[in-house]
């Protein structure tokens, strides 16, 4: 599939506009637009701009509830249960998150679970706000179930991602990975651009490996069993058990604590999906001194730099660095789209009477998407 790339303030202003089409106010539409394009600059296209259709079909469904705001539950000095009464996964995250890093601010430590959201984009995201305050983030959602549990063959779990972020020199530390092999998002670029999915990924309804996409997505939606394989594979010869764990503990910070909806019932519902998210934040000063910690951290990640190399390998990297280069090729020489997106972006601009041609000049989807395009 092809690509065509446009400048981030192209697609900020694209974005912006159709979420606030959407319903959405300009600060909400910034700070939903600011999640998707960040991931699109980390090189994370599952999680960008291709879920705006996504999200309108949810708002349309009424999952996704326009007016809705986040209302705290419960709260004490280091913790608060917040219920997001069903709207946008990314408003509420950042007030969750915002929230857990007051409290990390006052009183060293703040952990908010969330109950009653929708998708929120990348993990990381969040945490890297607390890390951009000089604190240690940490961030996890549960999700619709696509994670087939090890010796299983019905998905029970979601792609439950955990992210934690951290400062250090010169580059912070950022990890953000799903505890499923790959994330549904990965399965439906695959079935845009038509191809098979690699083996190792996925299972279908009898608990086999399979590789057809469509297949596999559609057992996922129809609840027929079969879904994604936990990080590790489906055996626990490679470490089966140890991805479906991992899952289990997103589950604990966010539906759990916060007595939401467990991911084998999220998206059962006509009017809300039940997703629900944790956030924490640290401040590293509750130990000592927060520079020296800082310190230390950054000299660590530098010897796992300089540390021998692999025979054939050129370089080591922490977790991290390949998102702060992406981003920053990104920002200077613009954003790649595959046309698969663009061809559903131009699909829903005709729907919501945008001015396609305004945003992306020129564009012309290419022939085998001929009988794609007004389909929306």
């Amino acid at each position: 599939m092809a690509y065509v790339t446009w400048s981030l303030k192209t697609l900020e202003r694209f974005c912006s506009d159709v979420f606030e089409t959407f319903g959405f106010s300009k600060e909400d539409s910034d700070r939903i637009s600011d999640v998707l394009l960040t991931a699109d600059l980390y090189g994370i296209e599952s999680h960008g701009m291709q879920r705006m259709v996504r999200y309108h079909k949810g708002i349309e469904k009424g999952q996704i509830h326009l007016d809705a705001k986040p209302e705290v539950l419960f709260e004490t000095p280091v913790s608060a249960v917040v219920d997001g009464h069903s709207g946008m996964g990314q408003v509420i995250s950042a007030f969750a998150m915002e929230k857990a890093i007051e409290k990390a601010k006052a009183s060293g430590v703040g952990i908010v679970s969330v109950r009653n959201s929708n998708h929120y984009g990348i993990a990381g995201y969040y945490a890297q706000m607390a890390s951009r305050q000089g604190l240690m983030g940490f961030s996890c959602t549960n999700s619709e179930a696509i994670m087939v549990p090890t010796f299983a063959r019905q998905a029970m779990l979601g792609s439950n991602p955990i992210a934690i972020a951290a400062p250090a020199d010169p580059y912070p530390f950022f990890f953000d990975a799903s505890t499923t092999v790959v994330t549904r998002g990965k399965l439906e670029m695959y079935n845009k651009m038509g191809k098979p999915l690699p083996d190792g990924w996925a299972l279908d309804e009898t608990g086999a490996p399979c590789t057809e996409a469509p297949r596999v997505l559609s057992n996922i939606v129809g609840k027929n069993g079969g879904g994604i394989m936990p990080l590790g594979g489906s055996t626990e010869t490679l470490g089966s058990h140890k991805g479906y764990g991992w899952g289990m503990v997103a589950e604990l910070f966010s539906s759990i604590l916060s007595l939401g909806v467990t991911s084998n019932e999220c998206c059962t519902f006509p009017d809300k999906t039940g997703i629900c998210h944790g956030f924490a934040a640290i401040d590293p000063a509750i130990f000592g001194d927060a520079d020296a910690i800082k310190g230390h951290f950054s000299d660590y990640l530098q010897a796992l730099r300089d540390a021998p190399k692999a025979e054939g390998a050129e370089r080591i990297y922490t977790h991290g660095e390949k998102e702060v280069a992406a981003a920053a090729d990104r920002r200077e020489n613009g954003v790649p789209v595959n046309d698969g997106t663009m061809v559903e972006l131009l699909d829903l601009c005709n729907y919501l009477k945008l001015d396609f041609s305004s945003y992306f000049p020129g564009y012309e989807p290419p022939a085998e998407f001929a009988g794609f395009a007004g389909n929306y």
